[in-house]
């Protein structure tokens, strides 16, 4: 298992919000949404993306920008143009001049929204609740990034996200990964680093194939063929921090997406991890994230509940 299928495998756009938007230059929308992350591509015409405090991105056809949440930022036509709407936290649109909420006089059909002849047409996917395995590929990305993308499965996405189908969601948020893994794949290929490095590499995949091994520093060492100081240096540099802290992070990200299936006991995700007990588990747990992982079901609940 290579270091992006571990990283991608287990989340899904579970809840994600789908728009079609379209408009007629100039225009520019302020996005306080809040999101932990957000995908744009654009089936006709060009956009700036603007992040607060960050460097003016122009996205074009072929393109996907991934925006990593939670901070505002704007889309227009140009970079000086006045923003005009502003969308909430609840996805709700609202004119910035009068405050007037244009959510539904705008709306152009099944999660179209716009103008009605515009000349500029943005896909956007919003994860509204990512999964926690995705927080740790979320926290190595950038805050704005851009990539090529499938001119085939944007044309496809163009087409789905104005149906309205059975199991439409579902369709919906398969397609949404698939835009992801694309630019993330592309960025970590450019990149290069830990995943291609012959120490650091191989050691990546024997944790993500097998979290719940025993493994210390020297077993794991032993496995790529190394010496224990070696790969502990050079894990260290590229990965940014040791491989057995990196393990434990890693364990305890399955374990909490484990965590948001109600069925599944502490025990059992313990079991999965790597951990000898409920105890460990729930012990590594809140001293890694600050609380239980009673209090982490309980808030991961919640928030599926108030997103359907």
């Amino acid at each position: 298992m290579d270091t992006l299928t571990a990283l991608l495998e287990g989340p899904k756009a579970r809840s994600a919000f789908f728009i079609k938007s379209v408009f007629t230059p100039p225009w520019a929308v302020r996005i306080e949404d809040r999101a932990p992350l957000s995908v744009m591509t654009t089936v006709n015409g060009s956009a700036w993306l603007l992040p607060d405090g960050g460097e003016p991105v122009l996205v074009e056809p072929g393109e996907a920008v991934l925006v990593r949440g939670p901070d505002p930022y704007t889309v227009g036509d140009d970079r000086d143009t006045p923003v005009q709407i502003r969308v909430g936290p609840d996805q709700r649109c609202s004119r910035v001049d009068d405050g007037e909420d244009v959510s539904d006089s705008m709306a152009l059909g099944v999660r179209t929204w716009g103008e009605e002849a515009g000349s500029v047409v943005l896909l956007s996917g919003t994860y509204q609740e990512p999964g926690e395995i995705g927080s740790r590929l979320l926290d190595a990305l950038p805050r704005v990034l851009v990539g090529p993308v499938d001119p085939s499965l944007v044309t496809l996405l163009g087409g789905e996200i104005s149906r309205s189908e059975p199991a439409q969601d579902v369709v919906l948020g398969r397609l949404l990964d698939l835009l992801v893994i694309g630019v993330v794949r592309d960025w970590l290929a450019e990149r290069g680093g830990a995943e291609s490095d012959p120490v650091t590499g191989p050691a990546l995949r024997l944790l993500h194939e097998n979290p719940a091994h025993g493994w210390t520093v020297e077993s794991l060492a032993r496995k790529v063929g190394v010496s224990r100081a070696a790969l502990a240096r050079r894990f260290t540099e590229l990965v940014g921090e040791p491989p057995m802290t990196y393990l434990t992070g890693w364990r305890l990200a399955l374990a909490a997406d484990l965590l948001r299936d109600p069925s599944t006991t502490l025990a059992s995700a313990a079991h999965q991890v790597g951990y000898s007990s409920a105890f460990a588990l729930s012990t590594a747990f809140k001293r890694v994230r600050g609380i239980s992982p009673r209090q982490f079901r309980a808030g991961a609940v919640a928030g599926a509940l108030s997103a359907s």
